[in-house]
């Protein structure tokens, strides 16, 4: 099996290298220069392996919160990289999970026109499925991923030794993602990843093959069409209903596990006008299940969800985008209009309890 992924770019083709260790590329960027801007939780966590190779001056600490995914911090990296006199033939270097991502992509595409970056995700969200692409996004308020652009970098470095220390919610999170590229190929992986769930909960190692066939999922998506333009938007499956899920619980629930909801509220709403059969919903429903996270579901307040809706970036209109399911592997791209119909079908979603399971096949096809 090959230690590497290669991926086609418009701005320039890159690879994802598989990796055992860490410090080795590091230590070979460190003696480029590089200056590297990592989450602050990793630096503490791997102080050991980081503080002895990386200084101070060369260093841009970073809180992974989505308050910091902003333009005023991108604005606080850049002049500190003018600061510390970072030229443009230098690079800089990533270290942390989508947030480090997005800030390091973004500024790096904006300051001197563009210089280079490379990235080493140290999350399941980042190294299945983030860390290619090209894609930066930046939040304005309560706007999610609303600013952005395109701009990969020029090398990516995965080391699964990074998920060890993650918390259960996050390697769920990443599960979430994985799943709904493999519902978007119709993978039989899909049926695999449910089976072994808690085995791969509890043993990280397991991860590496469902990462390397999300990346290809993707990569066969995105190498033809990068700027999202066609084919890509049917990966938004999930993520309109699902990042409204987590911009009304204050981000409380983490993304791949909004996206695993969002893609049975998706389905919930496919079923209900006819585009996905009640036994097809069953079963996907069943599935999806497995990764929903612990959440008291009457906290959430569905007009302030309805009006998260509304600012979705996908809109058209008054129309809601989104991509809905006649099951897997057969994806439809979708504006709904925001009208008393749709609001009664995310209102009957919530209380009708499909999120627990609860109810019979007859109430929900009610």
């Amino acid at each position: 099996m090959s230690d590497s992924l290669r991926i086609r770019s418009l701005f320039r083709n890159y690879e994802v290298n598989f990796i055992g260790d860490f410090t080795r590329p590091l230590r070979g960027l460190v003696d480029q220069h590089a200056f590297f801007i990592i989450d602050s939780i990793i630096w503490e966590t791997y102080i050991d392996n980081l503080k002895g190779v990386i200084s101070e001056e060369r260093l841009f600490l970073v809180e992974a919160n989505e308050n910091n995914k902003s333009l005023d911090k991108c604005r606080e990296i850049i002049e500190t990289l003018v600061a510390r006199q970072v030229r443009r033939n230098e690079k800089l270097v990533a270290i942390g999970g989508g947030i480090i991502q997005d800030l390091t992509a973004f500024s790096a595409s904006i300051i001197y026109r563009g210089i280079e970056w490379s990235f080493f995700p140290t999350t399941l969200l980042g190294q299945s499925d983030s860390c290619i692409g090209s894609k930066t996004s930046i939040n304005l308020g309560d706007k999610k991923n609303l600013v952005g652009n395109f701009y990969p970098p020029s090398e990516i470095y995965i080391d699964t030794m990074f998920l060890d220390t993650l918390s259960v919610d996050d390697i769920k999170s990443g599960i979430g993602e994985i799943m709904h590229y493999y519902l978007y190929a119709a993978s039989p992986l899909f049926d695999e990843l449910i089976r072994d769930y808690a085995m791969i909960i509890r043993d990280r190692n397991l991860l590496m093959k469902y990462i390397r066939a999300s990346l290809k999922i993707k990569t066969s998506v995105i190498e033809n069409d990068e700027f999202d333009r066609g084919e890509r938007n049917k990966f938004n499956y999930g993520h309109t209903f699902g990042h409204a899920i987590e911009s009304v619980t204050d981000y409380a629930i983490k993304h791949g596990q909004a996206v695993t909801v969002g893609m049975d509220m998706a389905n919930y709403v496919a079923m209900k006008m006819g585009y996905m059969s009640p036994g097809i919903f069953h079963d996907l429903h069943t599935d999806l299940r497995i990764n929903f996270p612990e959440f008291d579901w009457n906290r959430i307040n569905l007009d302030n969800y309805l009006a998260f809706l509304a600012k979705d970036k996908k809109n058209v209109g008054n129309n809601v985008g989104c991509i809905l399911s006649k099951g897997p592997g057969i994806l439809e791209k979708q504006q709904l209009p925001l009208d008393d119909h749709f609001r009664g079908m995310i209102h009957a979603y919530f209380s009708r309890q499909v999120l627990t399971g609860k109810r019979t096949m007859r109430s929900l096809n009610e």
